[in-house]
């Protein structure tokens, strides 16, 4: 092995590009399971938009005939498994783009469809692709199935119906796309603003996701160790509590740091961090010690000094953040739970904008997209630089996000704070709508009653 292919600076992805003239794929003599002779993999280790670092394989054989491409992740499992709800409602969310890993499932609840990991490889398609993928391969043995089995034909053929009502968009449907690897992934039409009809949410893996994905032994059973008892919760404000853990990139042993701290003229928060030796991943959230408060409060900051860039803010994950002069908004599941500062919180964003905004750069962008992510770019370093002045909005409807107040105890003149009762979907994305919190033993009473009856 020659000394470039062990050094750490090598990297064998490279953008995707129609004017690399160097990029080819790498050609590998393989067997062919259909027929069994000789067939050609072809290999190309590649960054494309959205997706990051990618393997894409074909392999073709000129015996037989057949072919099968394939699209694998080369990015390391996400901290968090990832599951996206789409409403699709109108012909554009037709052609949403989609990312799939090979450990993502897809759901239609409306169809009662589900496509599990094992039944297709990782690929990038649309909305639409994937209906008319399952419309083709049901298609495919029902002349055959019409003759041998004319019941489940017709059966067949009345769901076949319900997929192309879906794909007319006769009536609207939901997509799920739950990923455990975390890099899944589904087009917004408008990325500078909040995808009214696409909600992305992360949940941590269960032990079923961690097998999957390798990173726990077939026999591996549930930790079924008790949580630590502690004297009263201002003692565990006093030390770090420590947490053993797995790392979510390697899987190797670590320790998880938690620890409650209080902001002065605020609330406590609970700020976790995650740190591995081994591979070097890192990861920090902050999550609110308090409950959620009885009103919804909307932040509006004014920035216009060096002072308002090193405000600290604390930025729950039920926030939303919104900047009016560059047009932009970020829903409250895009940036997760911070603590940083107003600088911090912009240079998030911006890299944020400038990572995913990589897919208005290439090839299949147009020049009026590529504009205007560049010019949304330069808006926010000026804006960063303090070339201009900056309003910031933070609106948390469980009023738990906060704006460092320069003049505390007293009002800030550049912040405002707007305080208002939240509306029925506020209270739904909260879980607050089934909440029950009186009188909690009485649909247990009245069960009870009922079984008494019944024996």
């Amino acid at each position: 092995m020659s000394e470039a292919t062990v050094t750490p600076q090598t990297s064998v992805f490279s953008d995707l590009s129609a004017d690399d003239v160097e990029q080819r794929p790498m050609e590998i003599e393989s067997l062919c399971m259909q027929c069994y002779e000789n067939g050609i993999t072809r290999l190309m280790c590649t960054r494309i938009p959205y997706y990051r670092q990618v393997i894409i394989v074909s392999f073709t054989c000129d015996h037989c005939g057949y072919r099968n491409n394939e699209l694998q992740s080369g990015e390391a499992a996400q901290e968090h498994g990832t599951e996206i709800v789409l409403n699709v409602k109108l012909p554009e969310d037709l052609n949403r783009q989609i990312v799939k890993s090979e450990f993502a499932q897809l759901e239609v609840p409306e169809l009662e469809l589900v496509i599990p990991h094992k039944s297709q490889p990782g690929e990038i398609t649309t909305v639409e692709g994937v209906l008319s993928r399952v419309k083709s391969g049901l298609l495919q043995n029902q002349p055959l199935r019409r003759v041998q089995n004319p019941d489940g034909a017709d059966k067949i053929d009345k769901f076949i119906e319900k997929i192309d009502e879906c794909l007319e968009l006769k009536k609207p449907f939901t997509l799920k796309l739950t990923d455990p690897s975390g890099n899944c992934f589904i087009q917004s039409p408008d990325p500078l603003h909040v995808d009214p009809r696409c909600i992305t949410s992360h949940y941590c893996r269960r032990l079923a996701d961690r097998k999957l994905l390798g990173f726990a032994d077939d026999d591996e059973v549930e930790d079924e160790n008790e949580a630590p008892e502690w004297r009263s919760y201002e003692d565990a404000k006093h030390e770090v509590l420590r947490f053993k853990t797995d790392c979510p990139n390697c899987s190797v042993p670590t320790e998880t740091l938690m620890k409650p701290t209080d902001i002065p003229y605020f609330q406590t928060v609970i700020i976790m961090s995650t740190s591995c030796d081994a591979c070097g991943n890192k990861s920090s959230e902050v999550k609110s010690g308090g409950s959620i408060r009885d009103y919804g409060c909307k932040t509006t900051l004014t920035i216009k000094e060096d002072v308002d860039l090193a405000r600290d803010v604390l930025k729950s994950d039920t926030c939303s953040l919104e900047i009016p002069d560059l047009d932009l908004e970020v829903g409250y599941g895009a940036l997760g739970g911070r603590f940083t500062t107003i600088e911090g919180l912009l240079n998030a964003t911006r890299d944020q904008l400038a990572e995913q905004g990589r897919f208005f750069f290439g090839d299949s962008a147009s020049e009026e997209e590529r504009g205007k992510m560049q010019k949304l770019l330069a808006e926010f370093d000026a804006a960063i630089a303090l070339k201009r002045e900056l309003t910031v909005i933070l609106d948390d409807p469980a009023g738990n996000s906060y704006v460092q107040s320069l003049a505390a105890p007293l009002d800030d003149p550049r912040i405002h704070k707007e305080f208002y009762e939240r509306n029925y979907e506020q209270n739904d994305m909260l879980g607050l709508n089934d909440m029950k919190v009186e009188n909690y033993g009485e649909m247990d009473a009245i069960v009870e009653e009922e079984e008494e009856e019944v024996n």
